[in-house]
């Protein structure tokens, strides 16, 4: 239990301290080491979950088994690894003066706010915490999105901030249905949201209720999602506030809302007795697959590029979880790592080649091999993985979506294939002119770090040629919880 406490208390006291000193010129220093210090404790937490089973803490308030531990691990090692490349990205912001000292607290505070509130949303037992959490995280990324206060920022932390507040309040609606499906359970006790308690009962659910429960469910966190056609706010988010925050949006906060879907999921669809959910998934999962490849042809910013990418990808996922099985569910755990970690370093690069080119619109920046060699090659090595491309993780994990498509729906193969050739298209359009191009004159390196990248790009391609055995014993456990039995 320490080290689940510990995990928790460390960015809470870091989110108090940054609002004060969050402008001190060592800021980006200690933010490194907060990140580290909850990444051991974080790990130390997933060992203690793979030696001993779940743990659910006194009182019920939070519950740690195989499927959230992994993901609470993988927030804290991006968490860790964007602080890294955030130290000398910030300073630079601050040099130029696109921040100032109280922005810089701002920004280091809502950073450790952020991960706060993405673990909590991950390791909460109850339904209703849950759901505060994810609308905690809601408000620190507006004051990120927002945080350069350009007409265009602001505009897109309005944007955020109307349409997550509408799409988190369908969720709430769904919350509060789910509340009277399981009040003749215990009425009146506090143990009515317990996902635990919730989970034992789910025959006694009303039925009914619960069916419209998970549309609003779905619609609701299928908006942090950034599934199509909830997806406007997640490109103006992306292009205009600070790339660490892309970072962690990314590879954080999406998955965090896909897995509060699949979590009701788990509940709703033994309680109706229909696979209502499932197809539900499928169909926004194949259209916001679908639909954000056909959006990358058309897009002028670096960075609005790779979040349509983003939207493909949490479709993706969203589709394997609505197929469900052993093979789909743990390809889609899989992808939820190694696509986490593949579009950080991605939106790591992205933020040095913003910085040589000094724009961000795609027709400007070019040449970056010539210009700066590794930011070059470590950019085009992260296209070259979320494309999907052998022997990279991220073609493993849609190798089994692709295993499991053909064994349980064969007509869908095509639709995939086809969705996957038009994003490689899109992507590799813009991309080889950046990468190949002639430079502009005046295109200057700029200091990068390149450690984060590295590691991420070193463990998608390990993950695609070997999985662990610990990783894949692992996912088996959570797929076992997602769909009541194994893969391995």
């Amino acid at each position: 239990m320490i080290a689940l406490y510990a995990t928790l208390l460390i960015p809470f006291g870091a989110m108090l301290v940054f609002a004060v000193i969050g402008h001190w010129k060592h800021a980006g220093t200690l933010n490194l080491l907060v990140c580290f210090a909850t990444f051991l404790t974080s790990l130390q937490l997933a060992i203690d979950v793979f030696t001993n089973g779940f743990m659910i803490t006194p009182g019920q308030l939070f519950y740690i088994d195989a499927f959230n531990v992994y993901l609470i691990l993988v927030n804290a090692l991006v968490g860790l690894t964007t602080s890294i490349f955030s130290r000398p990205y910030m300073a630079y912001e601050l040099k130029i003066g696109r921040v100032d000292g109280g922005r810089m607290r701002l920004y280091h505070s809502m950073f450790q706010g952020f991960l706060l509130t993405m673990l909590v949303a991950l390791s909460t037992n109850n339904l209703g915490i849950l759901w505060v959490a994810v609308e905690g995280a809601t408000l620190a990324t507006v004051l990120l999105v927002s945080l350069y206060r350009t007409p265009e920022s602001i505009e897109a932390g309005w944007k955020y901030f109307i349409l997550c507040g509408v799409g988190i309040a369908q969720a709430l609606f769904g919350t509060v249905l789910v509340y009277f499906a399981a009040e003749k359970i215990s009425p009146g006790e506090e143990s009515t949201l317990l996902w635990s308690v919730l989970k034992d009962h789910s025959d006694q659910l009303e039925p009914t209720v619960l069916m419209l429960a998970f549309v609003f469910l779905l619609v609701g966190y299928g908006t942090k999602i950034g599934l199509v056609p909830l997806h406007n706010w997640l490109p103006d988010a992306h292009s205009e506030g600070p790339t660490p925050m892309s970072a962690i949006l990314s590879g954080l906060l999406l998955n965090v809302a896909l897995y509060a879907v699949v979590r009701y999921k788990m509940l709703i669809e033994p309680a109706l007795n229909n696979h209502l959910p499932s197809y539900m998934m499928m169909g926004f999962g194949m259209l916001s697959f679908s639909v954000a490849g056909i959006l990358l042809h058309h897009q002028r910013d670096i960075k609005r590029m790779f979040s349509y990418s983003s939207i493909e990808h949490m479709g993706l996922m969203t589709f394997a979880f609505g197929i469900g099985g052993p093979l789909a569910t743990f390809g889609a755990l899989l992808h939820m790592i190694v696509h986490s970690l593949t579009k950080s370093a991605i939106f790591i690069t992205v933020g040095h080649a913003a910085h040589i080119a000094g724009t961000q619109k795609i027709s400007e920046i070019r040449g970056l091999i010539r210009t700066q060699p590794a930011v070059g090659w470590t950019f085009l090595l992260g296209t070259v993985a979320i494309a999907g491309f052998p022997p990279f993780g991220v073609f493993t994990s849609e190798f089994l979506l692709f295993t499991a498509t053909i064994e349980s729906m064969p007509w869908l193969v095509m639709p995939l294939l086809i969705g996957l050739a038009v994003a490689f298209a899109g992507l590799f359009r813009h991309v080889q002119p950046m990468v190949f191009g002639e430079p502009p004159e005046g295109q200057l390196p700029v200091k990068a770090n390149m450690l984060p990248i590295i590691f991420h790009l070193f463990l998608v391609l390990w993950l695609g040629i070997s999985i662990p055995d610990i990783l894949a014993n692992w996912l088996d456990q959570a797929t076992i919880m997602v769909v009541g039995k194994g893969l391995l």
